[in-house]
């Protein structure tokens, strides 16, 4: 059902969208926000681990005249509620939402289009209802991350910045980045880093529940992850792409290889000059979405 829950109580940050949220609510009771654009193909664009639905403003604003772009905010991030048991931030809980957003919406099946841990829960509805989808295109992300580029983000996972205004931080990370995205800008930097993370009068506060952390830590401690291989099998049959940062340091030119071994009919887009992840308005990345988007069966 729809909830008039105030935004003030549900949530630990305010990010201005520019535009209205809806929610609905779980059924363990929270309340998750979404945006619901345009008509045609439904798409559901799912953002990565800690970002929000925002990352997918270049897929709304480009492609919302020739499908309906719905943009989920995951339990914890952005406008949705924060989850008090932070071991319910996981893949399959996460999958289990999605599902829930689609039966709110009266929606049999979706693309999924999947940022980073949004392509995870992608692997995990193949696994768990892949009779609602309808096909997958993922961004930078596989069946194996690499750990290398899991211990980075673990790295800065859940910590404020020490950064004291959004100018400074864009700037350190710039410098940071120049190897694998080389040529961005301090002000793109800016725009993207303000989607999650915000200036208040004590400093940079992020927009996503900080135990994120705490949930990810406890999930690496319990072991290796699973198997995903066996699970990106169950994608046969549904239409298929992957967009590639290639200089990305989670997913791999390895893991690239043994997905179009497995799948020969994946589309394949490598994205130049970007790591983990593409922005999504680069030209290859619009070209291939409307490309995609077009070629999906009626």
């Amino acid at each position: 059902m729809e909830t008039g829950l105030d935004l003030a109580e549900s949530r630990g940050c305010s990010i201005d969208r520019g535009q209205a949220m809806k929610h609905f609510v779980t059924s363990d009771g929270l309340s998750l926000a979404y945006e619901d654009e345009g008509e045609g193909t439904p798409i559901l664009c799912i953002p990565g681990l800690t970002r929000n639905g925002a990352d997918f403003l270049p897929v709304a604003d480009g492609f919302r005249d020739v499908a309906r772009i719905i943009r989920i905010d995951l339990r914890g991030r952005g406008a949705s509620q924060y989850d008090d048991n932070f071991l319910n931030y996981n893949v399959l809980t996460e999958a289990r939402d999605v599902i829930e957003l689609l039966d709110h919406l009266g929606l049999p099946q979706v693309t999924v289009f999947g940022t980073s841990r949004g392509g995870l829960i992608a692997l995990a509805l193949a696994a768990l209802a892949r009779d609602r989808l309808r096909a997958v295109l993922l961004n930078d992300i596989g069946p194996h991350v690499d750990p290398e580029g899991m211990a980075r983000i673990v790295g800065f996972l859940g910590l404020p910045p020490v950064e004291k205004t959004l100018d400074a931080l864009a700037e350190r990370h710039a410098r940071e980045t120049a190897a694998s995205f080389p040529g961005v800008s301090v002000a793109k930097w800016r725009s993207f880093l303000a989607g999650n993370v915000r200036e208040t009068p004590e400093g940079l506060e992020l927009c996503y529940d900080s135990r994120l952390r705490d949930a990810v830590i406890t999930q690496l401690e319990e072991g290796p992850a699973p198997d995903l291989w066996p699970v990106f099998d169950l994608f046969a049959g549904l239409p298929l792409a992957v967009l590639h940062g290639v200089n990305s340091d989670i997913l791999t030119h390895e893991t690239v290889a043994e997905m179009r071994s497995r799948r020969p009919d994946l589309t394949y887009v490598p994205v130049k000059d970007r790591g983990h992840i593409p922005f999504l308005d680069e030209p290859e990345c619009q070209t291939a979405i409307r490309a995609f988007i077009a070629a999906l069966p009626a």
